[in-house]
């Protein structure tokens, strides 16, 4: 497996590895490095990963430069491999928000992570990245996003997770039904009744585009796609009550 480096966005680039054998057509999983005085990593990736991922992450900035490594959620191919970029980057901390540390990295993370609460703004030098509290969605209670306010660019996490080669790496193709469909396939959303409404509070944000973590990214009316995606979750709850 190869990982392949994408600029989406001013200072924001895309590190995807296409796994074949992952769905039919296969499965992309993205990190994303964040320029800036202070750089941070979203997403980890497994530690199967981590030779390839940091390889490609090594082309666009040290490694040993990072600061920040976040992720949405405490899970394999999020966070996996925290403690390996923890240890390529002796300066570098964790950050999160404060259900994840509470709950589960200030035992997992190999330095003391910092916590941050809803709305908190971390200014990196250049950049400024909002974290969202978005508990249960898609799924964990510990769930969060970040928002980064100076290219309107929201990293949505598992959110519009479709399969295929993620290519693309941006486009404005809309990726609604393609997430739709695969949420049909894996039914990996946690169905719960504030998911509507959580996926709203997001599109209020209006952000330009979407970094998605598996498959293509999005540049164009993001507050549509959102409101679209909370509209195919209101008709999942009704169905399953």
């Amino acid at each position: 497996m190869q990982t392949r480096v994408d600029r989406i966005a001013d200072g924001i680039h895309r590190l995807s590895t296409f796994v074949p054998d992952i769905s039919p057509v296969g499965f992309t999983f993205n990190q994303y490095l964040i320029a800036g005085r202070e750089p941070m990593l979203f997403h980890c990736g497994g530690r199967g990963l981590f030779a390839s991922v940091s390889k490609a992450a090594a082309s666009v900035l040290p490694i040993e430069s990072l600061r920040w490594i976040s992720f949405g959620h405490v899970e394999s191919d999020e966070s996996g491999s925290m403690n390996d970029w923890l240890a390529a980057a002796p300066n570098a901390q964790v950050v999160h928000g404060q259900t994840g540390c509470m709950v589960s990295l200030n035992d997992l993370a190999a330095r003391p992570p910092r916590p941050l609460n809803d709305g908190e703004v971390l200014d990196l030098g250049g950049k400024r990245v909002r974290w969202i509290d978005t508990p249960h969605v898609p799924h964990g209670w510990e769930s969060g996003l970040i928002y980064e306010e100076t290219t309107g660019t929201l990293f949505t996490g598992d959110l519009f997770t479709h399969v295929g080669k993620g290519e693309p790496a941006i486009g404005s193709a809309s990726i609604v039904q393609p997430s739709a469909d695969t949420e049909e396939m894996f039914h990996a959303s946690s169905l719960a009744p504030s998911m509507p409404a959580t996926i709203r509070r997001l599109a209020t944000l209006k952000p330009k585009r979407l970094a998605v973590m598996h498959g293509s990214c999005f540049e164009g009316d993001c507050a549509a796609e959102l409101e679209g995606l909370a509209a195919y979750y209101d008709r999942k709850i009704r169905e399953a009550a």
